[in-house]
């Protein structure tokens, strides 16, 4: 579980975030959404420690971040994995060398320890067969998939993710979403994906924060999305002609 309590972060005097609160509860998937300037990168960065709020707490299980100490701060960050929007791979690293690299990195693992899990990992994500291949001999879809074993090959008890569906085909992101979802309830991991992606928010979104403007504007699940009155969401949301159909039905069924 992720607790956010009223936190302000300001460059110089633009002020992003204006005093957020929020829950992510962990084995659910936890969307950020909101148009472009909304203060989404910001706030998922400084979920991740990247940026330090100017005002408020950040807490992990109970763990308030900016208490901790340098040591305490490093062991948190172990337990973060993060899928990159463009995925971030290592073109001259196999795979199985992407997937490897934290292991190498931060455990004092034996080599054939850290092939079990790699292996592990890759087979939960269906890429058993991939290991010796390069990043420009897969496709997008692979590479994220490549990107999220290599999230979740330190068993992080969080998982960030940026814009995860972005430059796929929407039968591909479909893949990708059902297998983000899978893995935070398989694993009970605390999810927290950064989207513009409608369809994610509507397939995976168990629970959607909605910013405007560096404000909480809205949130609450994806059933609960298509009854709000709040004109802000709705015209975020219902900017497509297909979510407007889909928000009319809703409302000729309910009357």
């Amino acid at each position: 579980m992720i607790e956010v309590n009223n936190i302000h972060k300001s460059f110089g005097e633009n002020h992003v975030l204006k005093g957020i609160s929020t829950v992510f509860d962990k084995g659910k998937t936890n969307l950020i959404i909101g148009q472009s300037g909304s203060g989404k990168t910001v706030f998922i960065k400084c979920l991740l420690g990247l940026f330090t709020p100017d005002e408020g707490t950040i807490s992990y299980d109970g763990r308030i971040y900016s208490e901790l100490t340098p040591a305490e701060r490093r062991d948190l960050r172990q337990e973060m994995g993060m899928v990159f929007q463009g995925s971030a791979l290592f073109d001259s690293m196999t795979v199985e060398g992407n997937v490897m690299f934290p292991l190498e990195m931060f455990t004092n693992q034996s080599r054939s320890e850290m092939l079990d899990r790699v292996n592990f990992v890759l087979q939960r994500v269906n890429l058993s067969d991939a290991n010796n291949r390069y990043p420009a001999e897969i496709s997008g879809g692979m590479k994220k998939r490549v990107a999220i074993a290599r999230a979740i090959v330190m068993n992080p008890k969080y998982l960030f993710c940026d814009e995860p569906n972005s430059g796929l085909d929407p039968k591909t992101a479909i893949v990708i979403d059902n297998l983000i979802q899978e893995i935070t309830q398989e694993y009970d991991i605390t999810t927290v994906i950064n989207s513009h992606d409608m369809n994610s928010v509507m397939e995976i979104g168990e629970k959607i924060v909605f910013l405007k403007d560096g404000h909480k504007e809205w949130e609450g699940s994806n059933k609960e999305i298509f009854k709000t009155e709040n004109a802000a969401v709705t015209n975020f949301v219902y900017s497509s002609e297909l979510f407007k159909k889909v928000r009319q039905m809703y409302i000729e069924e309910r009357n």
